[in-house]
């Protein structure tokens, strides 16, 4: 179902190109290098590979990006207009690792909203409190990682359905690292070094769920909280890491309805992505295309008291990668 796709303009990006996963409506998907001015080429025809799909271009990412910029500076492409093509989410990831309680202003919100009823400190000793634990992680260099379904991703103008049984539907904008190369045990140094670039990603979140009512000492359930069809709409491109001077200063907004709810700098993450790649990898082999959800800084709308329903329209853009736009539809209305 798609709705927001013929709303959304085109958002430009950084850098002389980026990849996406197109499609004429109704046939098969295909790689595209998109230009800045929303022109796109077909790269099973340009790189001569009639079955080429974007995760295949991304396991031989070193080797074919000089022929990427090759073909972005070339006039006589056989270019086509965006306008006519379905723009789906760039990558469908074989594993997604994502990042929690990675922002500090955002850790700091929710612990605030999700005390106890009877918790006998104010908010400002809540904040305090919470602020040490996260100076306490940092200086132990333990990032919060777990791991989602492959089928929560939808593209970027896709409706995002609410289950019914999601009391709380939450949004939480992201920036995702799109990895390039096999990588396990990597150095913080090394780690930049295996993403192909970078994506938007919502990852949303029914905040009623997040925590186990039968077994409280068991935690959280992201399985039940985070994992519902279409609940990491993505996209709309890949835009390739060297087009992003620094992914630890770029602006994460989110608007609902027009008004802006999220607007944060990557700056307040605790741990940037080069240090989420290498503690994921210390554990776990990640693959060409896999995801890296870095966290969603504050401003959601657990903060605001104010949860998806039906009908709600969000937009969502990262510096330098362009703007998404998902509408949300009640599940029991499709």
């Amino acid at each position: 179902m798609k709705s927001a796709a013929a709303s959304a303009p085109f958002a430009p990006f950084s850098g002389p190109f980026a990849i996406s996963t197109l499609s004429v409506p109704g046939e098969a998907r295909w790689p595209g290098l998109v230009a800045p001015d929303g022109r796109v080429l077909d790269l099973r025809t340009a790189l001569e590979e009639p079955a080429l799909t974007t995760l295949a271009l991304l396991e031989h990412w070193d080797e074919v990006l000089p022929r990427l910029h090759t073909l972005a500076g070339d006039p006589a492409g056989r270019w086509r207009p965006l306008a006519d093509l379905a723009v789906h989410a760039p990558i469908e990831p074989r594993q997604i690792f994502q990042s929690g309680a990675n922002y500090r202003q955002h850790v700091i919100d929710l612990g605030v909203a999700h005390r106890a009823p009877d918790d006998p400190r104010s908010a400002g000793q809540a904040r305090a409190e919470i602020a040490a634990v996260m100076d306490k992680r940092a200086s132990e260099d333990l990032p919060y990682v777990f791991i989602g379904l492959p089928t929560t991703i939808s593209g970027p103008y896709d409706d995002v359905v609410l289950p019914s049984w999601a009391e709380k539907p939450d949004w939480e904008l992201e920036l995702a690292a799109v990895i390039s190369r096999p990588t396990y045990r990597v150095t913080v140094e090394e780690a930049l070094d295996h993403v192909a670039g970078y994506t938007i990603a919502n990852d949303l979140t029914d905040r009623a769920t997040v925590f186990r009512r039968d077994m409280p000492p068991i935690g959280t359930d992201w399985l039940r909280s985070k994992n519902a069809p279409g609940f990491t709409p993505l996209g709309p491109w890949i835009v390739p890491s060297a087009s992003i001077a620094d992914p630890s200063d770029l602006r994460v907004t989110l608007k609902l309805n027009g008004e802006t709810m999220q607007d944060e700098s990557t700056k307040d993450m605790v741990f940037d992505v080069a240090r989420i790649i290498s503690y994921i990898s210390q554990s776990g082999r990640l693959l060409p295309g896999d995801l890296v959800l870095t966290g969603s800084p504050a401003g959601n709308g657990i903060h605001w008291g104010r949860l998806l329903r039906d009908g709600d329209v969000m937009d969502g853009s990262v510096t330098g990668l362009g703007a998404q736009r998902t509408r949300c539809v009640a599940e029991k209305d499709r």
